[in-house]
């Protein structure tokens, strides 16, 4: 490959890497030019970079108020690039002040949507299904404030089959420990596998405020159950090639009972299990010292 090709591959790659900064095809050709040259007039850079004459004053004035480009006044006003070790992070981090200050804003007004929308969908449920006890929830966000929102509610009893993948992986949430403190009797049962230090440290941390954990050599599904009511089941798809998982999320008496019985008897074989491994002389690499 000559030079002249490897000159054109590099400004190919840069030119669509300045859009993924956050330039636009017409500034990224601009800019690529301009840092070539000590200064250009607005048309001889329309010229050289291939942007039609009509926009290339708006295509200077956003590359100069994005800190890419800077005025040279001269007898005409001239434009000469910015060192990109100065444009690119200055311009990033403005960026990033800016989609901070939008996403805090947009934050407030969710708050107060998010109660006026509620009360018309509270509305219309006026006249329920027969299967409104249950939904189906397919995104791990939406699955996620199901969760932390039956557990900030909880007031007897919070037990989970805790396996990955995590829409929130009970190890790293605040709230189960804010659940312990305040009195809530919290059970977790952990499929069992390799667990680094900082986990380590986080299940001492638990069972510090009372929390019990055990371990299980194999679990039947996701499961997270509050005061034996309501709770979500997560049942892996088996149909898709690539690995899903579905929540169904549950508000009804006979089903959380089954749903409790079914914990119950894995975290009785838990204790079972740990007994006989420890009997034969076998200590799981999981296992913690109490």
């Amino acid at each position: 490959m000559s030079s002249r090709e490897v000159t054109s591959v590099d400004y190919q790659l840069n030119w669509r890497k300045l859009q993924q900064v956050g330039l636009n095809a017409y500034e990224a050709r601009s800019y690529l030019v301009l840092l070539g040259h000590p200064r250009f007039k607005a048309l001889e850079l329309a010229a050289r970079a291939h942007v039609p004459r009509q926009k290339i004053y708006e295509v200077l004035d956003s590359l100069v108020e994005k800190g890419f480009a800077q005025v040279v006044q001269e007898r005409t006003k001239l434009f000469s690039a910015v060192d990109p070790s100065l444009a690119v992070p200055a311009y990033l981090g403005r960026r990033s002040k800016m989609l901070q200050n939008e996403l805090t804003e947009q934050s407030r007004l969710a708050s107060g949507l998010i109660e006026d929308l509620r009360a018309s969908f509270l509305e219309g449920q006026d006249g329920r299904g027969t299967l409104d006890f249950l939904s189906l929830v397919n995104d791990p966000m939406q699955t996620a404030v199901h969760y932390r929102r039956m557990l900030a509610t909880a007031t007897r009893e919070y037990v989970e089959f805790s396996r990955p993948p995590f829409a929130v992986d009970p190890l790293d949430e605040q709230l189960v420990k804010d659940a312990a403190t305040r009195g809530v009797n919290c059970r977790l049962l952990i499929e069992s596998g390799a667990i680094d230090e900082e986990h380590r440290h986080r299940l001492r941390e638990y069972r510090s405020v009372g929390i019990e954990i055990r371990f299980a050599d194999r679990l039947p599904m996701k499961l997270a159950l509050f005061d034996s009511k309501c709770g979500l089941v997560a049942l892996l798809d088996p149909v898709l090639t690539r690995p899903s998982w579905t929540a169904v999320i549950f508000e009804h008496d006979g089903f959380a009972e089954a749903m409790a019985g079914l914990f119950e008897t894995y975290w009785c074989r838990s204790l079972e299990e740990h007994s006989q491994k420890a009997s034969a002389g076998v200590m799981p690499n999981y296992q913690l010292q109490p």
